[in-house]
């Protein structure tokens, strides 16, 4: 057993002999004038799991979350410390970070409506932007993340319905839910026809309403990963050679090694090492992942074809 003060000296030492501290602190029983400190230690992180704590009793300043308890050896005062966090902390916590947020875009020309539905949907954790006419949102910078549209009907200038045609004929495929107070049974119809995810009128179920904005930025964020998606494959596709994206087209038609070899006027052998070739740099995997591939990408000319 080590004498007191040569553990003293060890602890008091650099880092690279502290490490000498542990083994003798483990051979040797604790010191009996730390016991009572020792015991308010366990008597406080019992009380703290318990939810029983008496914070300010037995410590000093506030507890302060993913911190240590020490103890004083001077004065016997238990503190609580916070901890550096580690890498491997910092790491997972990142990690855990969540998603790319949403946004909502509030179109209406009644400012009262405009504060109490931006107020009901930030309670139900989304974040909204306000404007006033359709003129007014255009000239904002739309946010670069999952985004849905509340829109109403009729507004001073560009109505709502007119805004939609123009979105419609633009190919932008934004999520809108209609908000009016005097709507009939054909324009409900026609906007749902040019897409729109809701048509409510005023007064409306605020649950009506989430259940819309979280259908139609659930839709637009597929739509995103989507284009993303097909943005990576044509990345792909242009690393492709003449002969592996023919192969790439006939495999998608179904034709066997074979028969695309008689069509190319190549060698069996010489097609397989083209398909592989193209398996490889489309990071495909089966012909199922092909069919995908060449789906979304659309090389088939009947594929074109289509509306």
């Amino acid at each position: 057993m080590l004498p007191s003060a040569q553990l003293e000296e060890l602890s008091q030492s650099t880092p690279g002999r502290r490490s000498e501290l542990r083994p003798a602190v483990r051979r040797n029983p604790p010191n009996p004038t730390l016991r009572p400190v020792l015991n308010r230690i366990s008597e406080l992180v019992h009380r703290r799991r318990s939810g029983r704590a008496a914070i300010g009793e037995l410590t000093r300043g506030p507890f302060r979350a993913g911190g240590v308890l020490r103890a004083s050896r001077t004065t016997g005062v238990i503190t609580n410390e916070r901890r550096t966090p580690q890498w491997g902390n910092l790491k997972r916590d990142q990690h855990l970070q969540p998603g790319p947020k949403s946004s909502v875009a509030i179109v209406d020309d009644d400012p009262d409506f405009r504060v109490s539905v931006a107020g009901l949907l930030r309670s139900v954790g989304l974040d909204t932007l306000s404007f006033a006419s359709v003129e007014e949102y255009l000239g904002s910078e739309p946010p670069d993340c999952p985004t849905c549209l509340v829109l109403d009907v009729r507004m001073p200038g560009q109505s709502g319905l007119d805004f939609q045609r123009d979105l419609v004929a633009a190919n932008a495929e934004l999520p809108i839910i209609f908000i009016t107070g005097h709507g009939d049974i054909p324009m409900s119809v026609q906007a749902m026809k040019r897409g729109a995810i809701e048509f409510l009128t005023k007064p409306f179920r605020d649950q009506d309403l989430v259940d819309a904005v979280k259908l139609g930025l659930a839709r637009d964020r597929a739509r995103r990963e989507e284009n993303e998606s097909v943005i990576e494959l044509r990345a792909r596709l242009a690393a492709l050679t003449p002969r592996e994206l023919s192969v790439l087209t006939a495999a998608a038609r179904g034709q066997l090694n074979k028969q695309i070899a008689a069509d190319m006027g190549i060698t069996e052998s010489t097609v397989k090492v083209h398909r592989a070739n193209m398996m490889r740099k489309m990071r495909l995997a089966s012909f199922a992942e092909v069919c995908r591939a060449v789906h979304k990408l659309k090389l088939l000319p009947e594929q074109r074809e289509l509306p």
